[in-house]
């Protein structure tokens, strides 16, 4: 096998080309790419606080807080107080949910046909092996980066 060193720059620039794709596809499709990932993380028909999608997803919570704000007025989605908690829960309203279905339309065909092909090649254990990667990669940031000189 290659060097590590060698192996994760391949793994950074292939996450830098996921990346970019999704924020060149926004743009064309004239929405900003944070405003498409909170509408992807709300495609799964789940309930979801802005917390989890800011944990899930690391948007920044002023960010969050921003679309959130502009997504209610539009009246795609809206916010339901829990019991016990300041979070709120963000539910897509029916428009919500046929703007969402819209928007997101041509990029699960454009992710289903690149995992199709991906998996003519690879078995779907790449898909665990990279999730792994990235958890790796998110605690060990937090022992060697993000904890220093608390």
């Amino acid at each position: 096998m290659e060097d590590s060193f060698e192996a994760i720059r391949r793994l950074m620039i292939a996450i830098n080309k996921i990346d970019g794709c999704y924020y060149f596809c926004a743009r064309k499709l004239g929405v900003k790419e944070n405003m498409l990932a909170l509408h992807y993380a709300l495609d799964d028909g789940k309930p979801h606080s802005q917390k989890q999608i800011y944990e899930d997803w690391l948007i920044p919570k002023t960010t969050i807080s921003t679309i959130v704000k502009e997504l209610v007025k539009e009246g795609y989605i809206i916010l339901l107080a829990e019991e016990e908690s300041r979070e709120k829960t963000i539910l897509l309203t029916e428009s919500g949910k046929e703007y969402t279905r819209i928007l997101l339309e041509k990029f699960y065909t454009t992710e289903q046909e690149a995992l199709k092909n991906t998996l003519q090649k690879f078995s779907p254990d790449f898909i665990d092996a990279f999730d792994c990667f990235a958890s790796c990669l998110c605690a060990e940031s937090q022992k060697h980066i993000l904890d220093q000189n608390k």
